[in-house]
């Protein structure tokens, strides 16, 4: 039997409220996507040691960086913006303190949502706010009143987004108001909306498998195709290869 890459995934948090204690909660989709694309999932809790992260690090394979809700633009310079949701602080600081160390080690990633907009910003680039404000011209990206709210992807070709969803239609998941605004230098935006929105990121260095969804692959309402961003993901972890060099593969 071949043996199964271990995926870790990072997990919300949420402070004690009343009665209810401290929890913390990871979205089926997350894990059940990982489990389908042949892998086995490992919830990491948001703790505060670093050599036992870095231990876990070193069981793992690859890692998902879930969604959420927002960092706090304050930790990298930024003014707080009144539309900002922010994360809770315990989850915050340990995803930031992972998403460093999934860098250093060169630990392959997938960061979804949030998870996308942290690697961004840990490799160097930067985050629109709220983009009714900072891209007038958008369409809408989130619908309170549909979690299921979905639009249209525009992607390039010679990358993972090209590979799994080739020219067809594409419509995937989407619900967030912050977005990618300068990309983190060493990576290339491989999928935008048809707004000019970054929807996907990926890395172009040679050491690192590092890729970014800003929508929602795991999302219930998703595709068979979505899917297929999990298996992308774990196959290139199986043999890996440079991410934006798929086209000498394909």
């Amino acid at each position: 039997m071949q043996r199964k890459p271990i995926i870790g995934l990072n997990a919300d948090f949420r402070q004690a409220k009343g009665n209810q204690p401290s929890f913390s909660v990871v979205t089926a989709g997350y894990y059940d996507s990982i489990a389908r694309a042949g892998g086995i999932p490992l919830i990491l809790p948001p703790t505060t040691n670093e050599d036992d992260v870095a231990q876990v690090l070193e069981t793992v394979d690859g890692f998902v960086m879930v969604g959420g809700a927002d960092l706090d633009p304050r930790r990298d310079g930024f003014m707080l913006h009144p539309s900002v949701r922010q994360m809770d602080t315990r989850r915050e600081k340990f995803d930031r303190m992972l998403m460093s160390m999934v860098a250093d080690s060169r630990t392959p990633i997938l960061g979804i949502g949030v998870g996308m907009q942290l690697l961004n910003v840990t490799m160097g680039g930067n985050l629109f706010l709220h983009i009714p404000d900072d891209l007038s011209s958008a369409i809408p990206h989130k619908d309170p009143q549909d979690p299921n709210h979905r639009h249209g992807l525009d992607v390039t070709q010679d990358s993972v987004m090209g590979r799994v969803y080739g020219d067809g239609e594409i419509r995937v998941s989407s619900r967030h108001h912050m977005a990618v605004d300068e990309v983190a230098s060493g990576f290339a935006v491989t999928a935008r909306c048809p707004d000019g929105v970054v929807e996907a990121i990926e890395s172009e260095m040679q050491d690192w498998i590092a890729i970014g969804t800003q929508f929602h692959p795991e999302n219930e309402a998703a595709s068979a195709l979505d899917l297929r961003i999990f298996e992308e993901f774990i196959d290139l972890i199986r043999e890996p290869v440079p991410v934006m060099s798929l086209k000498a593969v394909a």
